[in-house]
């Protein structure tokens, strides 16, 4: 028997931690490292590297090096985030055989929870070096917003990596877990979570260890990255009005100039300003070698920012709302994601709170912690009563009914697990099946939700459109993943839908891709 970690899976950085002496601890490496980028570099053949090494990889070999690709968790080919990632990186984005978006470097193709089992296996070892035992099963922690297929693809990753993915936690319940557990806590806690590549707001109840999440919302599309691409747009704009060089095409040039602005990003977290040095990003018509050379201030940062950080509080306005909680009712705010260092975004958040956040909880470990308490809960043989979370379903949930409407079965916010269902009638005379399409999301178009997947039942009676009742079940786990179900009412036939059939891997997929099947 190996033993169990709590992994943040990131989407900039990932870290790992494990629960020993009563108490959670982070993971480093050999160097020391505690905070390891979610950056996987392809050689030449086979080989692969994870992390510090990768990250350097990304300045000289943009083309060949994976960054942010958990932005790609989850999604089909053909959706808005998928063409709006195409934008900012080098490598390429292929569609795969069900849809979903797919990673394609020097001619070959990789489906997403491939790459990211990369990232959870570089997690894994480093674990395994510090503790000197074999790690084979995690908690892994996702944004709260994730839906269905994005958690699913997450558990393949973890499949895929060798390890047992004993629950998925939500990033902000994790936090909100380090945060309180054994501390005898009762209040109310706002976990405001911005890292690489999304924002989650989530708000928790606390009762001694007893954490029960009000309400939550996000927006898996927004983070770090947008923060990144607002000033290196910034610097390019800079660089075409000064030398009339128009570089928007050049991605070794671009991903200098994006280094440079996420550099001074982090810079302005502790200086009034930064200074922008990137040597050789190109020749001019005479030969000469062009330099962008600059300076950013702490009000030109919040000028090109502040767009982004007015939409994190618009969720926040909805979670609020979703709870029937005002900003004053909200006992403690806590930081999550290495955004949340910028002095502009705490200060924006105490503004909108009234009052100021947490500054004793580590915002890029905090996750990583509350995760391995849940590992520890989960595999503790001792049989102590320990930590309760009750977590609720992000966004609502339904099928598709005649005209394209979307009917809701679980509304968004309802406590997990869960169970609820609703009786439908066939539409026409003489049916004798019922496709099942099942939606996730808020809008009552279905065309404006997420597809994740959908299913038959067959060998209905014929009979005159109405007479034919099928009742369709909806159930979520602790970890937030949907089945469904329907039943002929009349005979008690039943059929099931499987997920990961409609755009993530299947299971012969994932278990052909496993690492330790392979050898690595």
């Amino acid at each position: 028997m190996g033993l169990a970690v709590g992994i943040d899976l990131g989407t900039s950085n990932s870290v790992v931690a494990y629960y020993q002496n009563g108490e959670p601890r982070i993971l480093a490496d050999a160097k020391g490292n505690t905070v390891h980028p979610s950056v996987v570099a392809f050689g030449y053949g086979e080989s692969t590297v994870v992390g510090h090494r990768a990250r350097q990889q990304l300045t000289y070999a943009p083309e060949n090096t994976i960054a942010s690709v958990k932005r790609l968790m989850g999604r089909r080919f053909d959706s808005v985030e998928v063409e709006r990632m195409r934008a900012m990186v080098a490598w390429g984005i292929a569609e795969g055989p069900n849809l979903d978006a797919r990673v394609r470097i020097q001619g070959k193709v990789y489906a997403v929870p491939e790459v990211s089992a990369h990232v959870l296996r570089h997690m894994k070892q480093i674990a395994e070096e510090a503790l000197g035992e074999v790690v084979d099963k995690a908690v892994i922690t996702v944004p709260a917003y994730f839906n269905d297929q994005q958690r699913q693809a997450t558990r393949d990753a973890a499949t895929i990596a060798g390890l047992e993915c004993l629950r998925i936690i939500n990033e902000p319940t994790a936090a909100a877990l380090a945060y309180g557990y054994r501390k005898g806590k009762r209040q109310h806690v706002a976990v405001y979570d911005l890292g690489g590549g999304t924002f989650d707001i989530s708000l928790l109840r606390i009762d001694d260890d007893f954490f029960e999440v009000v309400s939550t919302a996000g927006d898996t599309f927004l983070g770090g990255d947008d923060f990144d691409t607002a000033l290196s747009e910034h610097l390019l704009a800079t660089l075409q009005q000064t030398t009339g060089v128009e570089l928007s095409t050049r991605h070794v040039a671009l991903t200098k100039i994006r280094e440079a602005a996420e550099k001074a990003k982090r810079e302005l977290s502790s200086a009034a300003s930064a200074e922008i040095r990137v040597p050789n990003l190109a020749r001019d018509e005479s030969g000469q070698p062009i330099h962008l050379i600059t300076t950013l201030d702490r009000s030109m940062l919040s000028r090109l920012v502040m767009p982004l950080i007015q939409r994190t509080f618009l969720v926040v306005d909805d979670a609020l709302k979703q709870a029937r909680l005002t900003a004053t009712q909200i006992d403690e705010v806590l930081l999550v994601g290495g955004m949340t260092r910028l002095p502009l975004i705490r200060e924006a958040v105490g503004h909108y709170f009234r009052r100021k956040a947490q500054d004793n909880i580590n915002p890029d470990e905090v996750v990583a912690l509350g995760a391995a308490i849940q590992a520890h809960t989960l595999t503790d043989t001792a049989g102590i009563a320990d930590a309760v979370l009750l977590d609720v379903t992000p966004q609502s949930l339904g099928v598709r009914t005649v005209g394209g409407f979307v009917e809701q079965i679980i509304p968004r916010n309802t406590p997990i697990p869960t169970q609820a269902g609703k009786v439908f009638h066939t539409a026409t005379d003489n049916q004798d099946q019922v496709r099942i399409q099942v939606f996730q999301g808020e809008s009552r178009m279905a065309e404006d939700n997420d597809f994740l997947g959908d299913f038959v039942l067959d060998n209905l009676r014929p009979a005159p459109r109405g007479e034919i009742a099928i009742r369709i079940t909806f159930s979520i786990d602790t970890d937030g993943i949907v089945a469904v179900r329907a039943r002929d009412e009349e005979t008690g036939q039943e059929t099931d839908m499987l997920l990961e059939a409609s755009s993530n891997l299947s299971r012969d997929e994932v278990q052909r891709l496993r690492f330790d099947e392979l050898g690595f």
